[in-house]
């Protein structure tokens, strides 16, 4: 995978180099993609775009604070029309930068729900994903892990397990309940989260899930979607885990459960930025939705597109209703908090 992001990456440069117009490609152009998701099933979307319209994709990966950074450096001349991340948190970052134009546009108005996009149009949200928890169903009750406030009690002293607190889906979720709660009860609960860690904090969420199926922890922080490839993934090991930990979907304040997005914007000096608008409203396409939801198995956006298997055996619960740019906005609050209680 790390190969094939580089030759990419090395692709993408020489033929970033020499795009100023859409005339380079054909009749239909080029769009010069920044993707901060490295999924190969999104392979899959560009190919059936340019089949469908002849507009070519650039494909420049990376990590998000990586393009954020190039994008800042190459200023005006940048060749960047679209840059996508699996955050709602790093869009903000970009956005902070000043590395977006806002943009009007009824298909997005319309596929995307208002609390899944900035109110400026500098960027939507086309498929969501909920930072919920694994737990051992046979040491926890459901009622014991369905609010997140019950996370940071003593009942779970020494039983959670975390990943650290520069991930970007700990921020946001962090963020969350600051926008939720205010700073001060927020604090408190990072506080109890990081009295009621099992070990500190190391690996991604898969390793989280499968700390509880090997007893380490009780409870785990996690995004959904993890859970859901390994229950229906092709590792035995991995689906033997998920037979003997469950997905829980706690609330927040009765309203239902953290959801974080996948998005993208428009690059504020993209020299492709019709094409670059027309790839975004693509991506919020149901046939798009459907296939992200099948193959990286996040939720789509728009509730009118139900989510195909394996997702929809994990669909049955209640989205909070939170603007994500609210809680995005949130991340230095999020992490000045999580520093000063020592969640590392």
């Amino acid at each position: 995978m790390r190969l094939k992001n580089m030759m990419i990456a090395l692709a993408g440069l020489a033929t970033l180099g020499g795009c100023s117009s859409g005339d380079e490609a054909g009749d239909a152009g080029v769009v010069n993609l920044y993707s901060a998701r490295h999924y190969d099933s999104d392979q899959a979307l560009y190919d059936r775009f340019t089949e469908e319209t002849g507009i070519a994709i650039n494909v420049m990966e990376g990590r998000p604070d990586e393009l954020v950074a190039r994008m800042t450096s190459e200023g005006e001349n940048s060749p960047a029309d679209l840059f996508i991340a699996a955050d709602a948190g790093a869009l903000w970052r970009a956005q902070q930068a000043g590395l977006f134009q806002p943009v009007a546009s009824d298909t997005l108005d319309q596929r995307i729900p208002a609390n899944l996009r900035e109110p400026g149009g500098n960027w939507y949200g086309f498929m969501r994903r909920a930072r919920v928890v694994a737990y051992d169903p046979a040491r926890v009750q459901p009622e014991e892990i369905d609010d997140y406030a019950k996370l940071a009690t003593p009942r779970f002293r020494g039983r959670i397990c975390v990943r650290s607190s520069d991930s970007v889906y700990n921020l946001s979720l962090v963020g969350a309940l600051i926008e939720a709660w205010g700073e001060e009860r927020a604090e408190q609960w990072v506080r109890g989260v990081v009295a009621n860690m099992a070990r500190q904090p190391e690996g991604g969420d898969r390793d989280q899930i499968r700390a509880v199926g090997a007893g380490v922890c009780e409870v785990a922080l996690t995004n959904s979607y993890y859970y859901i490839r390994m229950a229906s993934g092709d590792d035995a090991a991995d689906r033997a885990v998920t037979d003997k930990v469950a997905l829980g979907f706690p609330s927040l304040d009765g309203q239902g459960a953290h959801v974080n997005i996948s998005g993208g914007g428009v690059a504020r000096n993209a020299p492709n930025r019709d094409n670059a608008l027309r790839l975004l409203e693509f991506f919020a396409s149901a046939d798009s939705q459907r296939h992200i939801s099948a193959n990286n198995n996040e939720y789509p956006a728009s509730p009118d597109v139900p989510a195909p298997a394996p997702v929809d055996a994990y669909a049955d619960f209640t989205a909070h209703p939170m603007s994500v740019a609210a809680f995005a906005a949130r991340q230095p609050q999020a992490q000045s908090l999580m520093s000063a209680a020592g969640w590392r």
